[in-house]
This record gives C-alpha cells, sequence and structure tokens, in this order.
C-alpha cells in the first residue's frame, strides 16, 4: 500500500485522509505533520493517526501531499528538501496548494524529484469533490495515475496543463462559494416573499440538490434542462427574464476573471 504523508491538517488535509480511510487505506499506512499541537491531537484522536514532524513525515512518505496555505509553502518545501529523501524509491510531492506553481518548488528539491499541482475544492469534504490536476516538469504518467487513485477517494478527478491552473481555480476552486452565494440570494428571497428561513432554506438546499443530481446523471446540457423547465410564458420565463436583463452572466464572467487574475497575482508573488 502507498504510504501517504499530509502536510498540513486543515479542513483540504483532513478531508483527504477521511477520504483515504474510507476508501479501505490502512491506518498505519498514513501520517499528518500539523504545525499546532491541538489540532494534531484533534486528528490523531479522530482518525487514530500518527502525527509527527514534517521532517520525519516525509522521510518515510511515498507521496507528501502539501496542504498548507501559501504563505507557508517555502518554508515547508525548504523543511522537506533538508530530509533524507529516497531517491530510489521515487518519492512524489503532490501540492494542494492555491497559486504557487511546480517551478517553485522543483529548484528546491532533489534534481529530477516529480511534482503534480492539484486544485481540490471544499466539497471533498462529504466525498464530492474535484481535483484538477496538472504534472510538473518532472512527473511521469505513472506519477499522475497514481495520483488519480488517490484524490478519486474524494471525488472526480480532471487532468490539465498547469498553465491552465488559473481558470481552474477560478471556476471549481472557488466555484463552491459562488453555489453558496446563490443559495443564500435564493433564501434571502424567499423570506422577502413571505416565507419563514426554514422553509426557504430547506427548499433551496434541496431544490439545488436535486438539480445538481439531474446535471450530473443527464446527458442534457445545462442549457437543456433549463429549457425543459421555463415553458413559453410562465413563471420561470419571467424569472429568467429579469436575472437576465440584471447581468447574470456578465457578473459571473467578470467574478471568475477577477478570480483567476488573483490566482495568477499569488503565483507571481510566491516566484
Amino acid at each position: 500500500m502507498t504510504r501517504i504523508a499530509v502536510i498540513g491538517g486543515g479542513r483540504i488535509g483532513e478531508a483527504l485522509i477521511a477520504g483515504l480511510l474510507e476508501s479501505g487505506h490502512a491506518v498505519r499506512d498514513l501520517v499528518v505533520a500539523e504545525k499546532f499541537e491541538s489540532r494534531a491531537a484533534e486528528l490523531a484522536s479522530t482518525y487514530g493517526i500518527l502525527t509527527t514532524s514534517i521532517s520525519e513525515a516525509s522521510e518515510n512518505a511515498d507521496v507528501i501531499v502539501l496542504a498548507v496555505k501559501p504563505g507557508d509553502a517555502e518554508s515547508v518545501v525548504t523543511e522537506i528538501a533538508k530530509t533524507d529523501l529516497d531517491g530510489e524509491r521515487e518519492q512524489l510531492i503532490v501540492s494542494l496548494i492555491a497559486g504557487v506553481p511546480t517551478a517553485k518548488f522543483e529548484p528546491k528539491l532533489p534534481a529530477g524529484f516529480p511534482v503534480i499541482r492539484v486544485m481540490p475544492n471544499t466539497p471533498m469534504l462529504v466525498g464530492e469533490g474535484v481535483s484538477v490536476l496538472a504534472p510538473g516538469r518532472y512527473a511521469k504518467a505513472e506519477h499522475l495515475e497514481l495520483v488519480r487513485t488517490i484524490l478519486s477517494s474524494v471525488g472526480k478527478v480532471v487532468t490539465v496543463k498547469e498553465n491552465q491552473l488559473d481558470a481552474v481555480t477560478a471556476v471549481s476552486g472557488s466555484g463552491p462559494a459562488y453555489f453558496f452565494l446563490v443559495a443564500e440570494a435564493m433564501v434571502d428571497a424567499g423570506v422577502g416573499l413571505g416565507l419563514s428561513r426554514d422553509v426557504a432554506s430547506a427548499l433551496v438546499v434541496q431544490t439545488m440538490v436535486g438539480s445538481a443530481a439531474m446535471l450530473d446523471r443527464s446527458d442534457e446540457t445545462p442549457t437543456e434542462l433549463r429549457y425543459a423547465v421555463t415553458s413559453p410564458g410562465g413563471t420561470t420565463a419571467a424569472a429568467v427574464r429579469e436575472l437576465e436583463s440584471n447581468g447574470l452572466r456578465a457578473a459571473f464572467f467578470h467574478a471568475l476573471s477577477a478570480a483567476k487574475d488573483r490566482s495568477t497575482e499569488m503565483g507571481i508573488t510566491a516566484e
């Protein structure tokens, strides 16, 4: 079994740990390095996994997953590079760090050390995430397949070129926040129309769950599914007309463009 070290015990790191254990990964083959002792103790108690230092976790792992904040990336990779990495075993680094390119890591590691960058999203907390992989300079097909297998335990996996990851960040990385904002706005509108907040919330949540399931299971496009709900001259048509006339599409385009630009800026700053 692949030995995996998760560096960082935040929400994404914990989601990966939970997903791996749920999919049958052995506890003995998982370890986490978390700088806050109270958080490390919480993870150890909840999942029964070993918590240790970054250097020890990295030295004994086949796959080293970086799940820390962008500001901690350089110090973590520098510490990993100081450990006795096993060249014969061909260890692999998987970075879940937003905005930091693989080229930032590679010069600090032993020559030819493979790095794969991943943009996850928070629905991996419930096993429904989408993780987008981008190989670094030295990553091989077998490395991608290994990471794909690991991350499929917490959702779907897609592979792109690294120069597309800023756009991916804008669409799926930040995407749950847009989804939650729409839900929040619909609930508030329902309350404004006279529903209780509990009833409005229940209606919006289940409507979104059901609609997402239809998108996932149907061969029809979002446009086709929308047309099926929108009767000519009906209530839905009236609502969609208002959304369109108030610039919904333009607002989403500008929002996602801003997220992409910010992701690019974070990469430039990291370099």
